[in-house]
């Protein structure tokens, strides 16, 4: 059943902002849309799932959705939302970055399902034959300096301190114009979308357009996607939150949005699945009966883990974490070493020489000793005697307790919690 998309945004609470008379297009006739990504990477990270998931409810109202990865503007760099000018990239970094933005959003779009298929296209394939000379003759002529000026984001661009702006990046505004206007005229493109801080950028094509092709197109925009706490949502101690399983594996992945707050969880299950409006109020109903079990924290995760990665990996991702806060020195024994090492990623980590351990190590020597898991070895003898202390997911309550070689997992790791939450993996070289 085909949605109405608008009204999707709007329930969901992702519209912020759109052109008079999109509304009437869409329930005209099936409608083209682009939204641009950024190949600065490889990979997408969940900064642009957002944008992905836009693109995918176009397309299941019924409309075709265009996904267009800028090989020409990611030489350029966008100012918006930018409070100083990025590192450009070369045209063989861009086309690896480009080729595996592609692969990603094949997962989550439909290429091949009529008039509405989705399409990828890469505005360096019209840019890299036309000239400086052209383009500013066919172009730069069309829109004004006062009409670049007066967007926003070129403003706090030049009145920030120390800042300004280079002519690379003030032109970025006029190439993202000329970009739709192309896509107008080729594609019969009549909608451009993005997030609140591209509409300088989106209005600036829909402007050309209207002056260059005496055309009416379309602009709107989503609500940026921010944490409860004002945060930079997909941003962690480590750093972005990549759809790439090699940049962070899925159960990284799924535990981020496990351990998401419960405001942010109501907020990212209308923003980031495909769940309609009576099942997520139903799961809010049933997490606020019982907000200790985390109903939709696991709701939430479950369905962008499975969507991004698969079903196997969300399982996989599941019985880690049980393993994690319920399992048994046998459960830890089953995980090979990549998924253990994924599950322990940035727990403090100690090493020591195997020789140590071959005739019995005292336990309490290897807590103060060898590592400084404990500060002195009354510390240690103390919370070992009050039940404080688990090794390899088993508690210890001997302090005269020895270890040797046949308590390691995967014959190299010692696993130690020290109160509830604080894990120490020492690694026995």
């Amino acid at each position: 059943m085909k949605t109405n998309f608008i009204e999707e945004l709007r329930w969901r609470g992702l519209l912020h902002d759109a052109m008079p008379g999109i509304e009437e297009q869409l329930q005209k006739e099936i409608t083209s849309a682009y939204i641009g990504f950024d190949p600065t990477a490889d990979s997408l990270h969940i900064g642009s799932l957002s944008q992905i998931m836009t693109l995918l409810r176009f397309q299941k109202a019924g409309h075709k959705p265009l996904a267009l990865v800028g090989g020409a503007t990611g030489m350029v760099g966008d100012p918006s939302g930018k409070s100083a000018e990025r590192n450009l990239l070369d045209e063989k970094t861009l086309t690896h970055n480009i080729a595996g933005i592609q692969k990603q959003l094949e997962k989550f779009l439909d290429f091949d399902c009529g008039a509405n298929s989705a399409e990828i296209v890469n505005n360096y394939d019209w840019f890299k034959n036309y000239s400086f000379l052209d383009f500013i003759r066919d172009a730069g002529k069309h829109i004004t300096v006062n009409y670049m000026m007066a967007k926003d984001s070129v403003k706090k661009r030049l009145e920030a301190e120390g800042s300004g702006m280079s002519f690379t990046e003030f032109s970025y505004q006029l190439i993202q114009g000329f970009d739709f206007y192309h896509l107008y005229k080729e594609k019969n493109c009549l909608l451009q979308m993005g997030g609140s801080d591209q509409w300088g950028n989106i209005t600036t094509g829909t402007e050309f357009i209207r002056r260059k092709a005496s055309g009416q197109a379309f602009a709107l925009t989503t609500k940026l996607i921010t944490k409860a706490d004002g945060g930079k949502f997909g941003k962690t101690e480590t750093g972005n939150i990549w759809l790439d399983p090699s940049k962070t594996s899925p159960y990284k992945f799924y535990q981020f949005w496990l351990n998401v707050s419960d405001s942010d969880a109501k907020s990212y299950m209308r923003f980031f699945t495909l769940l309609d409006k009576q099942t997520i109020e139903d799961l809010e109903a049933a997490h606020d009966k019982a907000p200790h079990e985390r109903i939709l924290q696991k709701a939430l995760a479950q369905d962008i883990t499975t969507r991004v990665h698969s079903e196997d990996d969300y399982k996989a991702a599941v019985e880690a974490s049980n393993i994690l806060f319920k399992g048994t020195v046998d459960d830890l024994a089953k995980l090979n070493e990549k998924m253990f090492l994924e599950i322990f990623e940035g727990v403090p980590q100690f090493e020591v020489e195997k020789h140590l351990i071959e005739g019995g190590l005292d336990l309490v020597a290897l807590l103060t000793e060898y590592t400084t898991i404990f500060q002195s070895k009354g510390e240690a003898r103390k919370m070992l005697q009050a039940g404080g202390v688990s090794m390899n997911k088993e508690k210890v309550l001997l302090a005269e307790t020895l270890i040797d070689k046949n308590i390691l997992i995967n014959d190299k790791y010692i696993l130690i919690q020290k109160g509830k939450k604080n894990y120490f993996l020492i690694n026995v070289l």
